[in-house]
């Protein structure tokens, strides 16, 4: 057994893992990661971990063994069945009660591996609500780390053997038979199934869940990284939403976002009111001061900004990141929620419409607001703008200065008006001119506008053409389809029907008791008869393709060699000759050949027959 290496090696090979292939291990049970990731080191031969940065890097194929060795995927169809029982008859009749008939059914399978878990799903909602409302309402969000996994999933494929845990009601009701032992989800329940690489450590949570399975895939992760992922569960979940976790994993030590809905089938509710003060305890279970101060002070900003107005807006915390964006900030500045948590410097709203960074730098140091009248901006299309920029610091209840919140006003109108008053003091007639001009514009672009929604109306029209016509061409696919399995099946029939009469006429020659040979008109034998072995000791397959004439045995070719090549020539109707010869124990024979004609179906000769018989 190698000996234990170094904490930071071992933390460089995690750090080059998730900076090369995306795969983020550090917030995983370092006793079993190590011990997985030294399984696969000792496999190839390799004793240090800087040597196996160096070993993957030569031997890109190595990643998906190591993967698959660290990702273990252990799944089934109805896992643990009497939490899948209590699952149907009680929780599910508690989520649908808050529901009206229409509402969507959002369900998210976290740690999906190979997919078995979200056909489950798909299956159990389908018999409680039927199956037109299950393609309307239900969303199932099957997500993973492992795209290997994740391709079997999609296919939908799987075995007779792990097929067991269904019943033959459910298999027959949401299965078909895709050849050989393998059975395939049906594909019109199929398409509510949504596959996807998600990684529980590092990307933002699916929102607005009705229900939440995660089973077995958190008991792999430290206490911490466990901690950070239960508060993403808990905001992705609805308020009625429930989570359902495995048998290893429990939940007891975060009551105060999760309630108990039964321990022993390890579901939980969504605690109703999680406030400040009960998320601040979560994420300080396992954790340190630092990062706890981190959180409170981002979620301090997040409470300060809901209370500024509703201009666009954007909040920057101390360490110059943007930590929030309100709906108006992310339209006005093309802003996305991946930008939320880069650093501002990155993004071109740090420089443009002004320079944001000096003036925070200025908030900071005089402690107090910031207000930039009349900074120009120009839209996409080169129209300026004009707006009040007003920087607020954000205080904690200390009083210590955690952020910026950045404030936009678009006072477009007003620097228009007072250009417009400047200038109708110098010049009342230019002024008067100018507003023409504008009224004008006004017009032109009331009209481009009821142009333009026209023109929307005529590509509406055409998408739903194009949409008909795409559903028509899948259903003469489908139609296709069918087809192409008749005929499948057409040849199988005839296949099978060719053996039985190949079987057949083996039978017979079988049966003869003449030696019968089989030439084709290049006199190469197609057919050998066990009389003809018998009498002369070749095998049919080694006299199989090969001319009759190349052939060695007991039997004189240059006595027959003219009889035969005049047979073909003349095709007459059949000859007769006695020759002497040898069989194959060595007996001399005075053998009767019999030479007959072998019509095909044009009625045309293919070739030639010759019977012999020992007189």
């Amino acid at each position: 057994m190698n000996e234990p290496q170094t904490d930071s090696r071992f933390e460089g090979l995690l750090d080059y893992l998730k900076r090369t292939r995306g795969f983020d291990f550090t917030g995983y049970k370092r006793t079993s990661l190590t011990r997985r990731v030294q399984r696969r080191m000792d496999f190839v031969g390799v004793d240090d971990f800087i040597d196996y940065v160096d070993y993957l890097e030569v031997h890109p194929d190595e990643f998906t063994s190591l993967f698959n060795t660290i990702l273990i995927n252990v799944t089934g169809f109805f896992r643990d069945q009497p939490a899948w029982d209590y699952l149907e008859q009680d929780i599910w009749p508690i989520i649908l009660a808050a529901k009206t008939n229409a509402d969507p059914i959002r369900i998210w399978s976290a740690g999906c591996a190979s997919g078995e878990e979200a056909y489950t799903l798909a299956m159990v909602i389908c018999d409680i609500i039927g199956l037109e409302a299950f393609q309307q309402r239900v969303k199932i969000y099957a997500t993973d780390v492992d795209e290997e996994a994740l391709a079997q999933a999609r296919a939908a494929s799987y075995s007779e053997k792990s097929m067991r845990s269904i019943t033959e009601k459910r298999i027959a009701k949401y299965f078909v038979k895709n050849g050989g032992d393998y059975y395939l989800f049906r594909p019109e329940m199929r398409r509510a199934v949504i596959f996807g690489r998600h990684d529980l450590v590092q990307d933002a949570p699916i929102s607005k869940l009705d229900l939440l399975t995660c089973r077995n895939s958190l008991m792999y992760l430290n206490a911490e990284t466990q901690t950070k992922i239960l508060s993403r569960f808990h905001f992705a979940l609805a308020e009625t939403g429930h989570l359902f976790l495995g048998k290893a994993e429990m939940l007891l030590t975060h009551a105060n976002l999760f309630t108990p809905t039964d321990v022993r089938y390890r579901i939980f509710s969504k605690t109703q009111r999680a406030n400040l003060r009960d998320r601040l305890m979560v994420m300080n279970h396992d954790g340190d001061n630092d990062a706890v101060q981190h959180l409170s002070s981002q979620l301090v900003l997040k409470d300060c900004a809901y209370e500024v107005s509703l201009s666009p807006q954007v909040v920057i915390d101390t360490t110059g990141t943007l930590v929030l964006a309100n709906e108006r900030g992310r339209q006005m500045f093309g802003l996305t929620q991946k930008d939320i948590g880069r650093p501002l410097q990155d993004l071109e709203l740090s420089y443009r419409p002004v320079e944001l960074r000096s003036v925070i730098e200025q908030c900071y140091s005089g402690k107090h607001s910031v207000q930039l009248s009349g900074i120009e901006r120009r839209t996409a299309d080169g129209i300026a703008t004009y707006l009040d920029v007003f920087l607020a610091p954000l205080s904690n209840n200390d009083g210590v200065i955690i952020g910026i919140a950045v404030t936009f006003v678009d006072v477009t109108t007003s620097f228009k008006l007072q250009s417009d008053l400047q200038r109708i003091n110098q010049d009342l007639e230019t002024a008067n001119e100018e507003l023409q001009s504008a009224h004008e514009e006004l017009e032109t672009t009331n009209e481009e506008l009821q142009s333009t929604n026209e023109e929307l109306e005529t590509t509406n029209e055409e998408l739903q053409s194009t949409n008909e016509e795409l559903e028509t061409m899948n259903e003469e696919l489908q139609s296709t389809n069918e087809e192409l399995e008749t005929i499948n099946g057409e040849q199988r029939q005839l296949t099978t029907d060719l053996h039985h009469t190949n079987a057949f006429l083996q039978s017979i020659l079988s049966s003869v008791r003449s030696a019968v040979m089989v030439l084709d008109n290049n006199l190469k034998v197609m057919v050998w008869n066990p009389r003809a072995e018998d009498m002369w000791g070749l095998r049919s397959e080694e006299v199989k393709d090969v001319s009759l004439l190349e052939l060695d045995f007991g039997l004189p070719i240059e006595h027959i060699r003219e009889p035969l090549i005049s047979f073909l020539n003349e095709r007459s109707n059949m000859k007769e000759l006695t020759v002497a010869a040898t069989n194959r124990r060595g007996k001399a024979i005075s053998c009767h050949i019999m030479i007959t004609p072998l019509i095909g179906v044009p009625k045309e000769s293919a070739g030639i027959v010759i019977m012999m018989d020992e007189k």
